[in-house]
């Protein structure tokens, strides 16, 4: 069953991308805030001593200048210079990713910081932590206007095991013309066997229907009439498996002669 952590491909295939949690998401923001302030310190100190003797509209325009630099382009700069990471979420483990789950741009980086500026140091944060608590991404009220949620980079990795080969489909296997497939498409045909036991019968048939006809564009001869789309993305992945691994074991022996020899 996918459930609202997953996103979702073109392929309409699952990926897991945890959002963070209330928690780790408030200590990243108090490092941010830490570290705004500061920057704003500093930089009122040195406007502060550059506008001693110059009457009042220039002092105002210092005012702007310092409040616009450490709130909106500092953290807009860094945020898009980093794909999604301030200082406090390089020190947690967060990223800032697109709800589709890519990178975000400078785009959502200042949309990010206008409205951050705003729930968090106009209103001390209150609308910031009531939406985080209340979304199920942990969405606060930039994230919204932005399209952005953050997530947790430092996660374990647990690769699963090798789709085997159906015992049906090995000698059309061995004899089809399988190309290598591009890397989105295969991507999703991965995750799709991985998930495939966890979907509903019916969401299952057309999830692999549409990759099966996708993947079809690559192998030749097509499989045995009536072969299950699950079985026949099982025996594509398998083969390109077993022969992207020989042809890997074929040039490392190539090369151990090569050096042998030199």
């Amino acid at each position: 069953m996918l459930t609202s952590d997953d996103l979702v491909t073109g392929e309409a295939v699952a990926l897991d991308l945890p959002p963070a949690g209330l928690a780790i998401r408030i200590a990243s923001g108090l490092i941010d805030l830490v570290v705004t302030l500061v920057l704003l310190v500093v930089l009122a100190l040195v406007f502060g001593i550059a506008t001693t003797d110059v009457d009042g509209a220039i002092a105002t325009i210092a005012v702007i200048s310092v409040t616009v630099l450490v709130f909106v382009a500092f953290p807009t700069t860094i945020e898009t210079l980093t794909r999604g990471r301030s200082l406090g979420k390089l020190a947690t483990g967060l990223r800032t990713v697109r709800d589709d789950a890519g990178p975000i741009s400078f785009h959502h980086a200042l949309i990010r910081a206008l409205i951050g500026f705003v729930e968090i140091y106009l209103f001390s944060g209150v609308p910031a932590f009531f939406s985080m608590l209340l979304s199920d991404r942990g969405k606060r009220l930039a994230d919204y206007a932005a399209g952005t949620y953050v997530v947790r980079s430092r996660v374990g990795l647990t690769l699963p095991a090798p789709t085997p080969m159906p015992p049906h489909l090995a000698s059309w296997a061995a004899g089809a013309d399988v190309a290598s497939l591009p890397t989105g498409l295969a991507l999703g045909v991965r995750q799709f066997l991985g998930r495939a036991r966890d979907l509903d019968p019916t969401t299952r048939q057309a999830v692999g229907g549409r990759l099966a006809e996708q993947v079809s564009a690559y192998v030749a001869p097509a499989p045995p009439t009536g072969t299950p789309p699950y079985d026949f993305l099982a025996a594509v992945v398998a083969t390109r498996r077993e022969r992207d691994l020989e042809r890997l074991r074929r040039e490392q022996a190539t090369r151990r002669r090569l050096t042998a020899r030199g």
